[in-house]
C-alpha cells in the first residue's frame, strides 16, 4: 500500500533511547503541545519493551530511567518492537507526532481533545487546509476510528513535507545505539 510513496509517516518511535535521558524530540514535542503534552508518550529504552507485564515494564523503566512508563506506553510496546525488529528501515520512513503536526498545520487553533465532537470537527477543518476531507474520509474500511484516521492524515501531511524537503526535524542529529534517528518530523 505504501510501496510507491516518497515518504511514510509513522506515529511510533523508530529510534530508542539507551539510558535515563529522554529523547530530545519527545521533550520538544511535549513543549510544543503545552497543556496537551500528555499525548506524548516518551519512547522507552529497548529493554523496557521486553517486559511481559505492565508491572515488569514499569520496574525496568524505573531502574533505567528513574521513571515508570504509562499503561498506554506498555500497550504500544508490541508495535514499537515490530518496527525495532526491522533490520533496515525503508528510505522515506519518518517518525511523526500527529498532534504536533496538526498544530503546525494550524497554529491558530486551540484544539479540544481529539475524542470530543469539537476536537474531531476542528481536526477535520484543519485537514481541509491541506486536502479534501470528504474525499479522504469517504471510503474508510469498516471499523476505522475517526480520530485514528485523522491522526493518519496528519502523519501523511508531515511525511509529504519530508518528501518535499520542507519538514522540520525535532531532535535532528540525535541517533540511538543502533544508528537510527531519534527525531520527529513535522
Amino acid at each position: 500500500m505504501t510501496a510507491d510513496c516518497s515518504a511514510v509517516g509513522v506515529d511510533i518511535p523508530l529510534g530508542l533511547p539507551a539510558g535515563a535521558a529522554p529523547r530530545a524530540c519527545d521533550v520538544e514535542c511535549a513543549r510544543r503541545l503545552g497543556r496537551a503534552r500528555s499525548s506524548v508518550f516518551p519512547a522507552p529504552p529497548r529493554a523496557v519493551l521486553a517486559a511481559a507485564t505492565p508491572e515488569a515494564a514499569r520496574a525496568v523503566a524505573r531502574r533505567l530511567t528513574g521513571r515508570a512508563i504509562s499503561l498506554q506506553t506498555f500497550h504500544i510496546g508490541p508495535k514499537i518492537r515490530d518496527w525495532d525488529a526491522v533490520r533496515a528501515l525503508p528510505g522515506g520512513l519518518v517518525e511523526v507526532h500527529p498532534e504536533v503536526s496538526l498544530r503546525a498545520l494550524a497554529p491558530d487553533v486551540a484544539f479540544a481533545p481529539k475524542k470530543t465532537a469539537r476536537g474531531l470537527g476542528q481536526r477535520i477543518a484543519v485537514i481541509s487546509r491541506w486536502i479534501d476531507p470528504a474525499a479522504a474520509l469517504g471510503d474508510l474500511p469498516s471499523g476505522a476510528r475517526l480520530d485514528d484516521v485523522l491522526d493518519a492524515l496528519a502523519a501523511a501531511w508531515s511525511a509529504q513535507r519530508w518528501a518535499h524537503g520542507v519538514a522540520e526535524e525535532l531532535g535532528a542529529g540525535e541517533v540511538d545505539d543502533r544508528g537510527r534517528p531519534m527525531r520527529v518530523v513535522v
